[in-house]
């Protein structure tokens, strides 16, 4: 599989369906790949690469719901668009509700998928780059010694240097070079900035 180009994963038991969603989506520059089941698509690996599933409600075996709550269970999310010629409020309610983008009813029109699309993909695209960024100030954190780790704590409470010293037992100028050091390896210019930084890192 292409793992730089955008992806659109199609599941649908219908194969005139994928055949026709297949040929939509690839006219307006998507990779696509089509399966007849959901566990035809649990069972292929995913490329790591910005992408969104059209899933239809109704399949032999494992549902379109079914996969999302698989989906929910396994922490590897992927922005989910349902398609279904049977849906009725309370099903389209469940699914917005466990996070879909989208919940459209057969026949719907093109322009309404390619726009749900687009939208998955933008939701997607959004999700890998916070999860990069995230990473990454995670790695940097990484790089602190345990009396680092221990100063910076002081520091997101606001808490001055002598203040930070005699909790520790340390003198103030070893503080100052603690917080110093801090700053060149979390790579911020400002205290606001590591406590912002420090709120991302430990929301999660």
């Amino acid at each position: 599989m292409n793992t730089t180009t955008e992806t659109v994963f199609v599941v649908d038991d219908d194969l005139s369906v994928r055949e026709a969603l297949s040929s939509l989506i690839r006219s307006v520059g998507y990779q696509v790949h089509t399966f007849a089941s959901a566990v035809d698509f649990l069972q292929q690996p995913r490329p790591a690469c910005v992408s969104c599933l059209v899933l239809d409600v109704r399949m032999p075996g494992l549902s379109g719901l079914d996969l999302q709550a698989e989906f929910a269970r396994s922490g590897e999310p992927i922005p989910i668009i349902f398609i279904t010629g049977h849906g009725d409020i309370p099903m389209a309610v469940r699914a917005i509700k466990a996070g879909a983008v989208e919940f459209l009813a057969k026949p719907f029109r093109d322009d309404d998928l390619l726009a749900a699309i687009r939208n998955a993909l933008a939701q997607d695209r959004a999700s890998r780059s916070e999860a990069a960024e995230l990473g990454e100030l995670r790695s940097r954190y990484a790089t602190l010694t345990g009396r680092e780790r221990e100063v910076i704590v002081f520091m997101v409470r606001g808490m001055l240097n002598k203040q930070a010293a005699a909790e520790l037992g340390v003198s103030e100028m070893t503080v100052k070079v603690h917080r110093h050091n801090i700053m060149q390896k979390m790579k911020v210019r400002s205290l606001p900035d590591l406590v912002r930084m420090m709120e991302r890192v430990n929301a999660r």
